[in-house]
């Protein structure tokens, strides 16, 4: 067990505690750009709006992808410190950086020539186009800069370091914060440049985090250093370790945005009005599930040490008190979504149509959002220990078995309220698959700890 393995040690409430609060404050200011951004973009007329709304699904899948590739850093850099190899761990953190950096270019530039024949694809009627390309070719340009961040958030998540990743995550957001209003609608004199300021705001927020990320990371024990990848006997293993957990991780993360895509397809037959309304209305949900969303980042590093130093208890008193955190939560904050559905929807737009069906996505979707966080805490309990294919088995049938189905079928009967129901559907029959198969795989003992190699 090494030194640096912090939380194989103390108190695992108190680790759930301090991994998490800092997380929920960096989560919290990132989603917040979302929010920020409609706010501002709904300013600009009803068009806008909508092109929002078909670019948040493909937005959020992407970054998804990200967060796979920093999963999977955080896992081999947990157990490998976990296991008491700091070298291993080292190498690994490093190569996982590069390979992040190549990951990002490669689907940068694959988004910005596929990106009209996809919202084609999803349905963006032809008045739309020019606003979503206004909006995707700056973020096509950025994306790299976003996976190099997630790498050095990997790193740090891997360590323990919830602290320093939250503060490079609210660093982020406060660019943002500053910028969207002058960017997208214009402040001080200047115009403004639309639709477009929101992703130039993005791509300069991304940029000053990975400076951030590069400084941060060299105060902690694995401080960035590429040379250190020549000393890898093997360079295949470490990459090999990180895209066992990255690839499905990925995969997984990107599964639920790709449903959502599919859904928000489905939902354009409804109307233009019910298009915004879903979009706005999803950026609220992802703001309202922050703790859950924090939770399941943190919990990979908990889980993933004490696995990883073999100590099977520990890891399953961490899943046990982060099940019952998400059940708790979920069923709160859905109760106070519904009470406050129109006075939310106000805050986007005062469409009366939109807001209708603002309030009726809130009124339906919210009570399922205890099975989500079980989903997704869940598949971070998974990652963490080495069973990222049983989270993307997991997740894809929520979505490919019950989310789309449901409301491919039930929307000629149930018009956008199939929708609506689709998500609560898939999100509580998740949440219950996934305690399911937490509660088998934690109930083995965890393998060795290997100390060689990569």
């Amino acid at each position: 067990m090494s030194k640096q393995a912090k939380l194989t040690r103390g108190s695992i409430p108190g680790h759930l505690v301090t991994q998490t609060l800092p997380m929920i404050i960096g989560v919290a200011a990132i989603m917040s750009i979302s929010l920020i951004d409609a706010y501002f973009i709904g300013q600009l007329g009803a068009d806008p709006l909508a092109a929002i709304s078909f670019i948040f699904p493909i937005s959020v899948a992407l970054t998804s992808l990200g967060v796979g590739v920093m999963v999977g850093i955080n896992s081999v850099v947990a157990r490998s410190l976990g296991a008491g190899d700091h070298d291993q761990a080292a190498r690994r953190a490093n190569l996982g950086v590069v390979f992040a950096t190549v990951v990002g270019v490669v689907l940068g530039v694959a988004l910005w020539l596929l990106q009209d024949p996809l919202f084609r694809l999803m349905n963006a009627p032809d008045n739309l186009l020019p606003l979503i390309r206004d909006y995707m070719d700056p973020f096509a340009l950025a994306f790299p800069f976003l996976l190099v961040l997630m790498g050095f958030n990997g790193v740090l998540r891997g360590q323990g370091e919830a602290k320093m990743s939250s503060f490079i995550n609210i660093a982020y957001a406060a660019v943002n914060w500053v910028l969207d209003p002058i960017l997208i609608t214009g402040a001080f004199g200047f115009q403004g440049f639309g639709i477009a300021g929101a992703a130039y705001a993005t791509l300069i927020g991304w940029a000053v985090a990975v400076v951030l990320a590069v400084v941060c990371v060299g105060r902690t024990h694995l401080p960035f250093n590429p040379a250190l990848i020549r000393d890898c006997e093997n360079p295949r293993e470490p990459i090999v370790a990180i895209m066992k957990v990255a690839g499905p991780a990925s995969f997984s993360n990107a599964i639920n945005p790709i449903g959502l895509s599919v859904l928000t397809a489905l939902i354009a037959l409804e109307g233009q009005s019910a298009v915004a309304a879903f979009g706005a209305a999803g950026r609220l949900q992802s703001f309202a599930v922050v703790p859950l969303l924090a939770l399941s980042g943190s919990i990979g590093a908990i889980v993933g040490q004490n696995w990883g130093a073999n100590q099977p208890e520990r890891s399953r008193a961490a899943a046990r008190g982060a099940g019952l955190f998400c059940i708790v939560y979920g069923l709160v904050i859905a109760v106070a979504l519904v009470a406050a559905a129109k006075w939310f929807a106000g805050f986007f737009t005062d469409d009366p149509a939109i807001v209708r069906q603002f309030s009726r996505y809130l009124e339906i979707a919210a009570w399922g959002y205890a099975g989500f966080g079980l989903l997704i805490v869940g598949n971070g309990i998974l990652n963490a220990v080495d069973k990222a294919g049983l989270a993307l088995a997991q997740s894809c049938a929520r979505v490919f078995l019950v989310m789309l189905p449901f409301g491919w079928l039930l929307r000629p009967v149930w018009d956008s309220d199939a929708i609506y129901a689709a998500e609560l559907a898939a999100n509580l029959v998740g949440g219950l698959v996934a305690v399911l198969l937490v509660r088998k795989v934690l109930s083995g003992t965890p393998p060795a700890a290997q100390r060689k190699g990569g």
